[in-house]
């Protein structure tokens, strides 16, 4: 009889849990369901017949439940902790400063004995940062010396800018200055400086003094 009762307790306790839409009122309602229970017989009591069913959809129904409860603290836990996050300044990029230079303005040519520097209509130096905007090459200067006349186009397109090569089109003389680019070239004996702009042939600009 102690085996009966104890039975009887065990199944209204799982009838709580899991069959809480049918009516426990009676005990003599629960020893059916354990009459029922031994006999196998599962069709003469809903209840029965829910125990022999796999409680996999209850299951499944606590799991997903569960895990709705861990991703909302998760969430939560993950907004509290951005929270507390120090938020610091905003870092603006700003461009590099692009390394600044002075320009000639106007530009002169001249001689050996002329100083070189940014000429100004003050200041008239010769430029030595002349560049050329026909074939973007710098133009080289060669103090004391002159170009030869068999110097030609050819002759520069093919050496330029090797100095060493140059110098075979090259004379030597006193207080003069050859200028030369990849297309261009041209010799001063100046003892002052000339305005750039009276040479129309040449293409050069001043390519900016650094400070």
């Amino acid at each position: 009889m102690d085996a009966d009762n104890d039975l009887d307790e065990l199944l209204d306790e799982v009838e709580k849990k899991f069959c809480r839409n049918i009516s426990v009122a009676s005990s003599a309602r629960a020893r059916d369901a354990s009459e029922a229970a031994r006999g196998g017989d599962a069709q003469r009591n809903p209840c029965a017949a829910k125990r022999a069913e796999p409680l996999g959809s209850d299951t499944e129904d606590i799991d997903a439940f569960l895990e709705e409860l861990l991703e909302g603290d998760g969430g939560e836990a993950s907004s509290r902790e951005s929270e507390r996050l120090p938020k610091g300044p905003r870092v603006e990029l700003k461009p590099s400063s692009q390394p600044g230079g002075r320009k000639c303005c106007p530009v002169f040519v001249g001689g050996s004995s002329v100083i070189n520097g940014v000429g100004t209509a003050t200041s008239k130096r010769c430029c030595d940062q002349l560049r050329c905007v026909s074939c973007d090459f710098r133009v080289l200067m060669f103090d004391d010396c002159a170009w030869d006349s068999s110097c030609d186009y050819l002759f520069l397109r093919n050496n330029a800018p090797d100095r060493q090569k140059l110098r075979a089109k090259l004379k030597t003389r006193r207080g003069s200055r050859a200028y030369a680019c990849q297309c261009c070239w041209f010799s001063s004996s100046s003892s002052k400086p000339t305005d750039l702009q009276a040479q129309p042939q040449l293409r050069w600009v001043c390519g900016k003094h650094q400070d």
